[in-house]
């Protein structure tokens, strides 16, 4: 019987990760990879699906939050703190106020997020609530990038596009977690080792690229 049901756990898990990949592979060939701004609902609304997902860090920091939030009383209390900062923080970007060093901190929420996993240890609702939405606020603000400068429809269709893609995969994976009680302890550990090895990788090349910045082109003198 438990190896049915770990069975069935790493099945729910798959086939939710196989819909999420499908999904992030029609917004790629919308947006993120063509770079072209949306301008129309469905573009926006598309790409705002896809950058959660095709950004790694995003992706990892997302479902590390539904992993953590099904060990706390009030996991759906933390998934909507996050998801309302990331809101709050892309509105800053759009208002033209910067967040410094976005990049490192998202990094290291990535890190932070598997860390906690990989510990077992649970904190207080209201503690995660805070490191997630403070998180958030940074996710939000590089979210931001892709549609400054938008029309009004393609931004609003963005947001409820990220929105809608951020609470989906937090949720499943909450729910995931939850329903996966046979599944040993040392699994969730090993996903929290997995998130943390992906922020640790972010985090090391963001720091490299500011402590050892790539040199500088070097041009040559046109010939006569």
């Amino acid at each position: 019987m438990i190896q049915r049901n770990r069975f069935n756990a790493f099945r729910q898990a798959g086939l939710a990760t196989a819909f999420l990949l499908f999904s992030a592979s029609q917004a790629f060939a919308h947006h993120v990879m063509g770079g072209k701004m949306p301008d129309t609902f469905t573009a926006g609304f598309l790409s705002g699906i896809g950058h959660p997902i095709i950004g790694l860090d995003h992706f990892a920091f997302i479902a590390g939050v539904g992993i953590a939030s099904a060990f706390l009383s009030g996991g759906i209390v933390t998934i909507l703190a996050f998801i309302g900062a990331t809101l709050a923080g892309c509105g800053l970007h759009l208002a033209s106020v910067d967040l410094p060093a976005a990049e490192i901190v998202i990094a290291a929420s990535v890190l932070v997020v598997g860390a906690l996993i990989m510990s077992g240890r649970t904190i207080s609702t209201s503690i995660a609530a805070a490191i997630f939405a403070i998180a958030g606020l940074f996710h939000g603000y590089a979210y931001g990038e892709s549609i400054f400068g938008a029309e009004q429809t393609p931004l609003l269709a963005y947001l409820l596009g990220f929105g809608v893609i951020q609470s989906t995969i937090a949720v499943v994976a909450m729910l995931i977690a939850r329903t996966a009680s046979s599944v040993p302890a040392l699994s969730y550990r090993l996903t929290g080792a997995v998130i943390a090895g992906i922020g640790f990788t972010f985090l090391y090349q963001n720091v490299q690229s500011i402590v050892l910045p790539d040199p500088a082109p070097v041009t040559q003198a046109p010939t006569t």
